[in-house]
């Protein structure tokens, strides 16, 4: 029956997605600019924080980068340069609450307001929920989790001051549905799905209507954090492709990205 249910859910799948690029096709969805704007990225250092900062060089923007890799960060500065974007670096650790805010307090003074946050930043275990240790069940709530309310209670006052900006939430397929051996990651990303869709209703509440959200959720993206990751259904993505996707989506204003589109409705293949 579960077979059944899913062959249904990826045609589906095949045919919402070719709707969806007919639609696109003959009635083009306006992109906003992004040119000058401050974007901030946590885990800027390599994978989809790195591609997206380069997508956003592209777009003239200014960036700020965040990593726990200094190494890692500098470089990703350093092919954003070579674009011709103006780069700010800083070696944060999102597990450590006073190491944010400390980041957060320079990037204000030494940049200025932050107009795009990407809550990017994340660690993954893969191992039983018996076999983890607590120091890792602790640092993955800290950095997939609990950041995203210290550089959004950092940066969203001043975007609230003049209602404008950008929140971003870096979720995952895996914050829809639950995956065995990844009991830690899944409940991190629940947690960041949920963060994104009540920030969003309380920015409406609040009539903050020109502070928009985003949260990208993708199947396995092969960015080496996985070994020889795979999935049923859905082939691995190309973190280059997740990058573009992501951006386009930013600059459309969109809530929310599912990668691929039958994502959304993760939720049949439990009834």
């Amino acid at each position: 029956m579960n077979i059944i249910l899913e062959i249904l859910l990826l045609l589906l799948t095949v045919i919402y997605s070719y709707l969806e690029s007919l639609v696109k096709l003959f009635i083009p969805v306006k992109r906003k600019s992004v040119s000058g704007e401050i974007v901030l990225i946590t885990g800027a250092g390599h994978g989809i924080g790195r591609l997206t900062a380069t997508e956003f060089a592209k777009l003239q923007s200014v960036l700020v980068l965040w990593d726990i890799n200094k190494n890692g960060v500098e470089e990703t500065a350093a092919q954003c340069r070579k674009i011709g974007a103006k780069v700010y670096t800083y070696v944060v650790d999102c597990s450590k609450r006073e190491d944010i805010i400390a980041s957060a307090d320079k990037v204000k003074q030494e940049v200025g307001d932050v107009d795009i946050l990407i809550n990017n930043a994340g660690v993954v275990f893969c191992a039983d929920l018996l076999s983890l240790e607590d120091s890792q069940i602790q640092k993955i709530f800290d950095v997939n989790v609990i950041a995203h309310f210290w550089t959004t209670r950092a940066f969203l006052p001043s975007m609230m001051r003049k209602n404008h900006g950008h929140i971003v939430t870096i979720a995952s397929s895996a914050g829809l549905f639950g995956v065995p051996f990844l009991v830690d990651y899944c409940s991190t990303k629940f947690a960041a799905v949920g963060y994104h869709k009540a920030l969003t209703a309380e920015l409406s509440a609040l009539q903050m209507s020109e502070i928009k959200t985003t949260c990208l959720c993708p199947v396995f993206v092969d960015t080496g954090f996985v070994k020889n990751p795979s999935t049923r259904f859905a082939p691995v993505l190309v973190p280059e492709d997740v990058a573009k996707t992501l951006v386009d989506g930013i600059l459309t204003n969109k809530k929310m990205i599912y990668i691929p589109p039958f994502v959304s409705l993760s939720g049949v293949l439990e009834l």
